[in-house]
């Protein structure tokens, strides 16, 4: 039985319903979902971003205790990685403390992750390989906040979308010098953080921005420059992360202050379609493996049971 916020959304295009997504240590109130796992808040583990692993597992950041970890299906908790802690007195643009941003993961298993701490020589792209140790390979300006990450891996690119100075960086999968690829005032904050998604479909990158509440698109044209700024939705202010649900344009977007995750369609209307009834606390990023959703929540704002949370999607075209 579906209260008024559940997950049901119909439009011309799709329908997107929740099932059962397989067993689960706890039942989802209000969803036929299940918590991969609850986190432990006292021990900073307040999940910001996440990508998925191929066995059913995921990757996430914690974004204020410095730490990236691998969450397995049966919920165990894994650190794989703490960042260094910044240089006395450095103080990270917008948040004041260090944040570890971003996060994705390559077919050989290789991790990449966005680092903001106000120094100049902590913060940028930083990459962890299988077994080894993290090491920073492009610089990214102090003065800045690296957030949204986002890969191109048949053309070997990163791209990160700077909440701070309103950029979209781009930076060669092997490290290097970054590239500031777009800028425009769409992408800039106004008041707080600006871009803050990114991610590449279908010939473009897709950023949401969080102050604005908008779904921005930017074409990639020739010799990969960036085109002109689309803005696809209006009205979703507090958008943090947000994930394509398929092959078109319709996404799930994380509405983090909101407590809500929204269903934005390719016309760029929307429908909230979870709330705080359904498990969420403060929903920071999403990713989608075939019909399943998996909802991270950092719990900034409630302080109250961080999260990861799976859902299945069923779109019927």
């Amino acid at each position: 039985m579906w209260t008024q916020t559940g997950f049901l959304a119909v439009t011309a295009a799709a329908m997107i319903t929740v099932t059962t997504a397989g067993s689960a240590p706890a039942a989802v109130p209000g969803v036929n979902g299940h918590f991969v796992a609850h986190l432990d808040m006292a021990g900073g583990q307040r999940p910001e971003n996440i990508t998925l692993e191929p066995g059913g597992g995921v990757d996430v950041t914690f974004a204020y205790s410095r730490q990236v970890a691998r969450i397995s299906p049966n919920g165990r908790v894994r650190i794989l990685a703490t960042l260094p802690e910044p240089p006395a007195g450095a103080i990270t643009p917008a948040l004041s403390s260090p944040f570890l941003g971003g996060i994705v993961r390559a077919h050989d298993g290789t991790l990449y992750f966005l680092y903001a701490t106000g120094s100049s020589d902590l913060t940028g792209l930083w990459r962890l390989r299988p077994g080894g140790t993290p090491k920073r390979i492009a610089a990214l300006p102090a003065e800045g906040l690296p957030n949204g990450l986002a890969l191109d891996e048949k053309n070997g690119l990163l791209y990160a979308a700077d909440s701070v100075l309103g950029t979209v960086w781009r930076v060669p999968a092997t490290g290097g010098r970054p590239t500031a690829w777009a800028t425009a005032p769409e992408l800039a904050p106004a008041g707080f953080l600006g871009a803050n998604g990114i991610k590449i479909h279908k010939g473009a990158a897709w950023l949401s921005n969080l102050d604005k509440g908008t779904v921005l698109r930017i074409p990639i044209v020739g010799h990969g420059a960036a085109g002109p700024v689309d803005t696809r939705a209006t009205g979703l202010v507090n958008i943090d992360d947000f994930a394509f649900t398929g092959g078109g344009n319709s996404l799930l977007a994380a509405i983090n202050a909101d407590n809500e995750v929204a269903l934005v369609r390719p016309d760029g209307s929307h429908t909230v379609v979870l709330t705080g009834a359904d498990g969420l606390e403060n929903p920071t990023s999403l990713a989608v493996r075939g019909n399943t959703a998996y909802i991270a929540s950092g719990a900034y704002f409630t302080n109250s049971d961080p999260n990861i949370l799976a859902v299945r999607i069923t779109p019927n075209t």
